[in-house]
């Protein structure tokens, strides 16, 4: 199934706010801290190009990649 963009950068955004909503939840930060983190980091930017296929999974699937970079400080 082929995506139009409009559809791609729904699903971009649709998981973004869930990143940020988890992050917010799971790692006890402020919303413009969870925002900086998200935006900030390579699961972001890897959720950005849709040959990852990041977008398709469920959003806890894809905080586990934000988790370990968040912890680590690089994407696992």
């Amino acid at each position: 199934m082929t995506l139009t963009e409009g559809q791609f950068q729904y699903m971009v955004e649709a998981m973004t706010a869930d990143l940020i909503r988890l992050v917010v939840e799971k790692e006890n930060l402020s919303m413009p801290d969870a925002f900086d983190k998200v935006y900030n980091s390579s699961t972001y930017h890897n959720l950005l190009n849709p040959l990852s296929q990041l977008y398709y999974q469920s959003p806890g699937y894809v905080y586990s990649f934000l988790q370990a970079e968040l912890k680590t400080g690089k994407m696992e």
